[in-house]
């Protein structure tokens, strides 16, 4: 239940250490509060009640963050939705256990692209359309917990669908990376990688589709279409020694980033790398440049021996 519970903290607010914290505030409270729940049978709609509260105390909380004025799909990344955080797909385990209807929404819902044009959601239109559309309570059930009405629920949710309908991709075409199959998604890994390390900047553009967006959270620089990361990608990868690890984030393929480093004789960090697929073709690369490794199952740091033996 608290894999579920994080998750769902994840989508509300973009953020792996932020849920964590919510998490950990919704299990305390649970806990002292235990012996006042009446009906033992409805614990799981009390957690997230509670976790989706704590939420939305988060999000009045902390420091107003600001977002992109123009929230049109074509407009701006998700990546400029700058404290976004990326999340281990090693903590997406309990959803193989649900049914595969179930298992597919579980973990659509915190693809990136997803959780980004969440962010632009208010704060109860994303609890609305999470509990409603994700987890598939009631509206009836959705206004208690929310302490709210069914009529402001369902206004809340059309609102909330509207703004992800203009912000999303059709949802057929994100699925597409599970289509390739094993194989083929292996062989463009492997094609990706190998060309950031052997200096193939071509290589890498001919991957792209044409309107291929580029960005590195927390800078809010980015780069669309060919040309434009042509440029970026000729200045990056020659000027630099790469190694890179597959990894595994928001079901999405990804890669840990190494740069060398002289005075350390080894290869350090530089960022996670996460790909968006439409069939065969790159359509955006979101490169977190903060994000702890370790937590990916990713090294520290990477020997030129380590490197080599690993690739």
């Amino acid at each position: 239940m608290r894999d579920e519970l994080r998750a769902h903290c994840y989508r509300m607010l973009g953020s792996l250490h932020d849920a964590e914290d919510a998490v950990q505030d919704t299990l305390d409270r649970a806990w002292r509060g235990l012996d006042r729940l009446e009906d033992h049978a409805g614990i799981r709609p009390w957690l997230y009640r509670i976790a989706t509260n704590r939420a939305l105390t988060l999000i009045k909380r902390r420091q107003r963050r600001e977002l992109p004025t123009d929230t049109r799909r074509d407009a701006v990344p998700p990546a400029e939705v700058t404290w976004l955080e990326p999340y281990p797909d090693r903590l997406m385990a309990w959803a193989d256990h649900l049914d595969p209807a179930a298992r597919v929404i579980a973990r659509e819902s915190v693809e990136l692209a997803f959780v980004a044009a969440l962010q632009l959601l208010s704060a109860r239109q994303r609890a609305v359309l999470l509990l409603r559309d994700v987890l598939g309570y009631p509206a009836r059930e959705v206004a208690d917990l929310l302490d709210t009405t069914v009529v402001a629920v369902n206004s809340a949710l059309r609102r909330a669908r509207a703004v992800l309908a203009d912000r999303l991709p059709d949802r057929t075409q994100q699925r597409t990376l599970g289509t390739l199959g094993d194989p083929a998604r292996q062989e463009l890994a492997q094609r990706y990688a190998a060309a950031w390390e052997t200096g193939d900047v071509e290589t890498l553009v001919a991957m792209l589709t044409d309107d291929a967006r580029y960005s590195m959270p927390p800078q809010r620089v980015w780069y669309q279409g060919r040309g434009a990361i042509r440029g970026f990608l000729a200045e990056a990868v020659l000027a630099h020694r790469w190694r890179f690890l597959p990894a595994s984030a928001n079901g999405q393929l990804a890669f840990g980033t190494y740069l060398w480093d002289d005075t350390r004789r080894s290869y350090l960090p530089a960022g996670l790398d996460l790909l968006a697929l439409d069939g065969p073709r790159v359509t955006e690369v979101v490169s977190f440049l903060d994000a702890p490794f370790p937590a990916f199952g990713l090294p520290d740091r990477l020997s030129e021996d380590e490197s080599v033996a690993r690739r």
